[in-house]
């Protein structure tokens, strides 16, 4: 096999994704619920009548291009921004050179990538130009706004949601890219439909990935006598020996897929949860934190009414620690599908909410003096510790004695249920409070 280089001869040795990105709207790929015939987005480029917004999405779905298509479009100045290199006094700069097209009736429309990486000063110091109109903003981000936009900005701001590219999608820009002059289409490349949609399926929703990786295959095809470039399964298995999974540690898409595992064990479904967890693992997350959100669990969903699952989840937290991965994988799985089985009580939580409640909006209550510690002759003087009722001198180990302060001796925060072993935990409660009720 012979290593090739397409680009000596091309006018440019710009990557792939790049020399085949959509200059107009029948050129764009995907995001048909936005930009589909009728559809709001594209009437408003259309018409010219965008205002300030944002496009949120993952990456390679086509922010950036969009924001481009517009500028290819709109009859306004337009500003490409990076937040990754830029601050405040070239914000202000860019502001100021807006303000003044404006006086002479010029817009400006501003494109912003990677929004969420400007902090809050800077972000702030876009607002007052956005109010009065000095500025059209088009922000791109893969984060959440509503986390990582400021609210008064976001407010001034229309959301677009942009979703990952499908299969089907991703193999029609595929099939483009062999095709166009752009791409490939000056040197015959020999690549079925099989190995393209693999690409696409490899590339998780992602075109700039699709693109890159057929640029990879492309340029490590084997050359034929004619010319032309043949691709192998063998040489495609060799670029797409891993999916390249949607997850980023730091990001949304981490909580989404907590969240689903956590859900999941909630609703005692092991097979979604082992899915999500080792979607998680194989996205690069510390076992160690799986471990923990287990530990979390094991109270909150499961609790008392399997008083095992506490230690189950803290067993799997220690395997983590000794074995690491990737042999610590099926450590966790044994411990998710233990809670996903397990019986579900959520009144430790409950219980833990109620307290908080009670602290957080009523006085704060003072400690019974029954209860209270007595280690000086002037606390005891003070009767601190008089009343005090020592259980084990009683029978049943049991008490009249309140524990709980005056404003809050008739209020339950631990309302056990009947699932698992706190049905028994349940029927004991209820006879302790009937058995002190009756020594009154």
């Amino acid at each position: 096999m012979e290593q090739m280089s397409l680009f000596d001869s091309r006018p440019s040795n710009a990557p792939l994704a790049s020399r085949l990105r959509p200059e107009q709207l029948s050129e764009f790929v995907g995001q048909t619920h936005l930009l589909g015939e009728g559809m709001i987005l594209r009437q408003l480029i259309e018409r010219d009548q965008i205002s300030s917004m944002i496009f949120w999405g993952p990456p390679g779905v086509g922010k950036t291009t969009l924001a481009s298509i517009i500028a290819n479009r709109t009859k306004a100045d337009f500003i490409n921004f990076s937040a990754v290199t830029s601050g405040i006094k070239e914000i202000k700069d860019v502001m100021a050179q807006a303000e003044s097209s404006r006086k002479m009736g010029i817009r400006t429309v501003m494109f912003v990538d990677e929004i969420h990486r400007f902090n809050k000063a800077q972000q702030d110091a876009f607002l007052p130009f956005v109010e009065k109109g000095s500025i059209l903003l088009i922000g791109a981000t893969t984060e959440n706004p509503s986390f990582e936009i400021n609210a008064a900005l976001l407010s001034r701001c229309k959301v677009f949601v942009l979703k990952a590219l499908n299969d089907e999608d991703l193999t029609r820009l595929l099939q483009n890219a062999i095709r166009s002059p752009k791409g490939f289409g000056t040197q015959p490349v020999h690549i079925t439909q099989a190995q393209l949609r693999a690409i696409a399926q490899s590339a998780s929703g992602d075109a700039r990935t699709a693109l890159n990786t057929l640029e990879m295959v492309v340029l490590n095809g084997s050359i034929r006598s004619d010319g032309s470039i043949a691709v192998s399964d063998e040489e495609l298995s060799q670029c797409i020996n891993r999916k390249s999974l949607l997850y980023d540690k730091n990001g949304e898409e981490h909580y989404n897929i907590i969240s689903a595992l956590h859900k999941s064990m909630r609703n005692s479904d092991p097979d979604a949860a082992v899915y999500w967890m080792q979607r998680m693992l194989e996205g690069g997350e510390n076992p160690l934190y799986i471990a923990r959100r287990l530990i979390r669990f094991a109270s909150e969903d499961v609790g008392m009414a399997d008083a095992n699952a506490l230690q189950i989840a803290v067993a799997a937290y220690q395997a983590c620690h000794f074995n690491g991965m990737p042999e610590c994988d099926v450590n966790l799985a044994q411990a998710v599908v233990y809670l996903s089985m397990a019986p579900k009580s959520n009144a430790l939580y409950r219980a833990c909410e109620a307290a908080k409640s009670d602290i957080r909006t009523r006085e704060p209550a003072p400690v019974p003096l029954q209860i209270c510690n007595a280690p000086t002759q002037l606390m005891k003087d003070l009767d601190y510790g008089k009343g005090y009722e020592y259980a084990h001198d009683y029978e049943n180990k049991l008490t009249k004695m309140q524990c709980l302060p005056d404003a809050l001796k008739d209020r339950t925060y631990y309302c056990p249920t009947t699932q698992g072993a706190e049905a028994g935990i349940k029927e004991a409660l209820a006879e302790i409070k009937a058995y002190k009720k009756s020594m009154l």
